[in-house]
C-alpha cells in the first residue's frame, strides 16, 4: 500500500517504502537501509507512546523476538523502545501472511498443509526453548515464505519467567484463536497454550472456519471455554489429533514432539494442485502419551471468567496486535434454531419507565430526590408490557417498539415519589391489577389499595382496602385474592369489576405469608403469630386453596420451612432454613408434602445456600449473589450441574420451556442465557446500566413472545432477541 500524506519520510535512518499493514497499536511500513536491504519497521501510534504499559509491551517484544532463533521468525535488525514513537526494525519476509493466502486461494492443499503444520510445531518448539509463549498464534501473525512460515508478532508475548503484565490484568489475544486459560485466568497461560491456538489455526486452515465459530467475539469466547469443537469437516484421523489440540485442560493437550510426529504420519507429501486428504491409517487415531488416554470432561466457567473475558474481549475488539490491513473476519454460523423468531414487527428497543407517556399522567412522580433507582417489576401481556415499582406508577409499555402507551393517574393529589409504591399482580380480562402503597405521616396507617386498571386506557375500574400487609394479593387464573376485612380473612373477587366469589377464613393464631400456586390451587404457607413459636413443640401449617370455589385443606410444616412451588403439579416443596444470626433465608434441606397422603420428604442440600431460587422444570435452581447458579434436584438433593457466570447480584432466574434456555440478569443489566438442562452458557451480554446502589437488588427478565424483557433496578427496561443478542436496542 502506498504511504500516506501524513507518514514520516524515514524511521531511525531506515527511508520508508511503503505500508505493509495497519493495527490498533501501530504501523508496519516496508523500508530500505542504506546498502538497499529491506526491512520491516513497527511503529507506535502516538496515542500508544505514553502508556507505560505498553512500553513494556513493546520492549518485551523486542527481547522476546531476539531469543528466537531467525529460522522461525522475523529477526530483529534495529529497535528503539525509548523514542518518542517508540520503533522496532526487523527481517523483511517477502510473502503473504496465512490469512490473506486463505482469504484469495481458500483452504490449503496436502503439500502446504504438511509444510505448514510441521513448520509451525518447529517455530513453536524454538518459541518455548527460548523461555517465550506466543499468546496470538493465528493465521495473520504466519507468513508464508519461501522456506516456510515465518511467526510474527510477539508484541503480547511474554518471557516465562516474567509474570509482572498478566499479574496486573492484561489480557489481550483473539478470540476465536485464544485458549479457554487465556480467557479465564491469564496468569496460568503456557506452552500448552500455544498449542491449543495451533489446534483452532489449522482448523481454519483446512476448513476456512474455526472450531469455535459464533455470531460475535463474546459467543465465540464461552464456545471457546464451555464447547466441544466442531470438526465435521477434519478428516477423522486429524481430526483426533486436533481435538486433542483443543482439550480444555492444558495438561490433556499433546507435547510438541508428540505432534510433530503424529502431524507427519497422516499429512501425506502430496502435490499442492491435489485436493486435500488425509492419509487413512488406522493406528493414527489421536496422540498418545505412555500410562495417559485422551480424556473429555465437561468445562464449567471458572473463577475469573468476568474479568478475564471482558479484558480479552476488549483488547481484541479494540485491536491490539500488529494486524494486517485487510484481514477477513472468520465466518460464523448460521443462526441457531433453539430459538423461534421474535412477534412481527418488534425490534431490539431500551427506554425507561420514566419516559413520557401518550396518556394519563404522562410525567413520572417527582420529588425526594433524582428519578434512579425504583426496582420496577413487571408482567407481559398480548402485544403489552406493564410495569410499577418503589415511586413508579404503573406504566404500559407498548412490547414491540418500547413507546409509554400510558402512566396511571392514581396516586392521591400531592404524592411524593419518596411515599409511594406499586406493583403489578397480574393481567386477566383486560385488566390490569396493581397493588399500590402510599405512605402517610403517623398517626394516619399507610394506605394499601388494590387498583384495577383498564389494559387498554390506564382508567381506573375498581378499588379495594387491602389489610393483611403480610399475605400478598394474589392473582390466580381467573380471580384475585384480597386479605380484606380482617388479617385473617381472604375475599376473591372478579378481576373486571370486583364482585365477591367467595371468602376463606386462614387458620386461626396464625401469620399467613408465602404463597405459590399451580393452575387454579393456591398454597399458603402459615406460621404460629404467638411469642413460643421458636418451641420445639410448634409447627406451621400449609393451606391448599381450590381457587374455583374457596374450598380449603390444612397440613403441619416445619417453622422453618419456605414455601418455594410444586412439583408435579400436586407436591408442595418447602426450602428449610438455616436459623442463624447474620444469615437470611440460608437453605440447607428440602422438603416435599405430598396432598394427597400427607407423605413428607426431607433431603438434605449438597451445600447450604444463600441465593435466590426458582423452581424450573422440576428442578430448583440457586442463583448466588456472585453470579454462580446451582441446579439441584428438589427430590434426591443432588447437584446436577454449576455454572459461573459474570453477573453482580443476579435476579430470581426464568425458566423457557420452549427453548429449555434459562435466562439471568444482574443489577446492572448484564442478560445470561445458560442451557435448561446441563447449565452451558449460550451467550452473555455487557451491561446496559452502572452498578446498582445498594437496596436495588430486583433485576427482572420474562418473555415477550419469543423475545426477552428486561427490567433493570434504576428503573431501565429493554428487549432483545436471543438469538442476536447483541444487536444494538432502539430508543423506546
Amino acid at each position: 500500500m502506498p504511504l500516506h500524506s501524513d507518514d514520516p519520510k524515514s524511521v531511525g535512518g531506515y527511508r520508508l517504502v511503503d505500508r505493509l499493514g495497519t493495527g490498533g497499536m501501530g504501523v508496519v511500513y516496508r523500508a530500505r537501509t542504506r546498502s538497499g536491504r529491506d526491512v520491516a519497521v513497527k511503529v507506535v501510534h502516538a496515542q500508544y507512546a505514553e502508556d507505560a504499559v505498553f512500553r513494556t509491551r513493546f520492549r518485551q517484544e523486542i527481547e522476546a523476538v531476539r531469543r528466537v532463533s531467525g529460522a522461525f521468525t522475523a529477526s530483529v535488525v534495529d529497535a528503539d523502545p525509548e523514542a518518542v514513537r517508540p520503533w522496532m526494525a526487523t527481517q523483511y519476509v517477502p510473502g503473504s501472511s496465512l490469512a490473506q493466502r486463505i482469504r484469495d486461494r481458500g483452504p490449503l492443499r496436502d503439500g502446504e498443509l504438511r509444510r505448514l503444520a510441521l513448520g509451525l510445531v518447529e517455530a513453536l518448539r524454538e518459541i518455548h526453548r527460548a523461555g517465550v509463549v506466543h499468546r496470538d498464534l493465528k493465521p495473520a501473525n504466519v507468513l508464508i515464505a519461501e522456506d516456510g512460515p515465518r511467526v510474527i508478532d510477539f508484541g503480547i508475548s511474554r518471557a516465562a519467567e516474567n509474570h509482572t503484565l498478566t499479574e496486573t490484568g492484561q489480557m489481550i489475544g483473539t478470540p476465536p484463536f485464544m485458549s479457554p486459560e487465556q480467557l479465564t485466568d491469564a496468569r496460568t497461560v503456557g506452552p500448552a497454550s500455544d498449542v491449543f491456538s495451533l489446534g483452532s489455526l489449522l482448523v481454519y486452515t483446512l476448513t476456512g472456519k474455526g472450531p469455535f465459530d459464533a455470531d460475535s467475539p463474546y459467543l465465540t469466547a464461552y464456545r471457546v471455554i464451555h464447547d466441544a469443537p466442531v470438526l465435521d469437516e477434519v478428516p477423522p484421523p486429524l481430526r483426533a489429533i486436533l481435538e486433542q489440540c483443543l482439550a480444555k485442560d492444558a495438561t490433556d493437550r499433546p507435547g510438541l514432539d508428540e505432534l510433530a510426529e503424529a502431524f507427519a504420519a497422516v499429512l501425506p507429501e502430496g502435490d499442492p494442485e491435489e485436493p486435500a486428504t488425509v492419509t487413512p491409517a488406522a493406528d493414527v487415531h489421536a496422540v498418545t502419551r505412555p500410562g495417559r488416554r485422551l480424556r473429555r470432561r465437561p468445562v464449567l466457567a471458572a473463577v475469573g471468567t468476568v474479568g478475564a473475558l471482558v479484558l480479552g474481549l476488549t483488547a481484541y475488539l479494540l485491536g491490539p496486535g500488529w494486524a494486517e490491513s485487510g484481514d477477513a473476519k472468520t465466518p460464523g454460523p448460521s443462526p441457531t434454531s433453539r430459538w423461534a423468531s421474535p412477534p412481527s414487527g418488534w425490534k431490539p428497543w431500551q427506554t425507561t419507565v420514566y419516559k413520557t407517556a401518550s396518556s394519563g399522567a404522562r410525567k413520572p412522580l417527582t420529588g425526594d430526590g433524582s428519578l434512579t433507582g425504583g426496582d420496577p417489576q413487571c408482567r407481559t401481556q398480548g402485544d403489552a408490557v406493564y410495569c410499577a415499582g418503589d415511586g413508579i406508577l404503573p406504566v404500559r409499555v407498548d412490547g414491540r417498539t418500547g413507546r409509554t402507551v400510558w402512566r396511571a393517574d392514581i396516586a392521591p393529589a400531592g404524592t411524593e415519589r419518596g411515599a409511594y409504591a406499586a406493583s403489578v399482580l397480574g393481567v386477566v380480562d383486560g385488566t390490569v391489577l396493581v397493588r399500590q402503597t402510599v405512605v402517610t405521616e403517623a398517626p394516619v396507617e399507610d394506605q394499601s389499595r388494590l387498583v384495577a386498571l383498564d389494559a387498554e386506557t390506564g382508567d381506573r375500574l375498581w378499588t379495594s382496602e387491602v389489610v393483611n400487609a403480610d399475605l400478598p394479593v394474589k392473582q390466580i387464573g381467573d380471580v384475585v385474592l384480597v386479605a380484606e376485612a380482617n388479617t385473617r380473612t381472604a375475599t376473591a373477587r372478579v378481576p373486571r369489576t370486583g364482585a365477591e366469589l367467595w371468602s376463606l377464613d386462614f387458620p386461626a393464631g396464625h401469620d399467613c405469608q408465602s404463597t405459590t400456586t399451580s393452575g387454579t390451587a393456591l398454597y399458603v404457607s402459615c406460621v404460629p403469630n404467638t411469642l413460643e413459636t421458636s418451641a420445639a413443640n410448634e409447627t406451621g401449617l400449609i393451606v391448599a386453596v381450590d381457587t374455583s370455589d374457596g374450598s380449603a385443606r390444612r397440613w403441619k410444616a416445619p417453622l422453618d420451612g419456605f414455601l418455594i412451588g410444586v412439583l408435579d403439579g400436586r407436591v408442595a416443596v418447602m426450602l428449610r432454613e438455616e436459623r442463624k444470626p447474620g444469615y437470611w433465608r440460608r437453605y440447607n434441606g428440602v422438603l416435599l408434602i405430598d396432598p394427597d397422603t400427607g407423605a413428607r420428604t426431607t433431603t438434605k442440600l449438597p451445600e447450604p445456600f444463600e441465593a435466590e431460587v426458582t423452581a424450573a422444570d422440576g428442578t430448583l435452581v440457586f442463583t448466588e449473589s456472585s453470579g454462580r447458579v446451582t441446579a439441584v434436584s428438589p427430590r434426591t438433593g443432588k447437584r446436577l450441574w454449576r455454572t459461573r457466570t459474570s453477573l453482580e447480584r443476579p435476579g430470581v432466574p426464568l425458566f423457557d420451556g420452549r427453548s429449555d434456555t434459562l435466562y439471568l440478569v444482574s443489577s446492572s443489566g448484564r442478560v445470561a442465557a445458560l442451557d435448561g438442562r446441563k447449565g452451558t452458557p449460550l451467550w452473555e451480554t455487557l451491561p446496559r446500566t452502572g452498578p446498582a446502589t445498594v437496596g436495588q437488588d430486583r433485576p427482572q427478565v420474562l418473555l415477550y413472545g419469543s423475545a426477552l424483557v428486561v427490567a433493570i433496578p434504576d428503573g431501565t427496561l429493554c428487549s432483545l432477541d436471543p438469538a442476536h443478542p447483541e444487536r444494538k436496542p432502539v430508543s423506546g
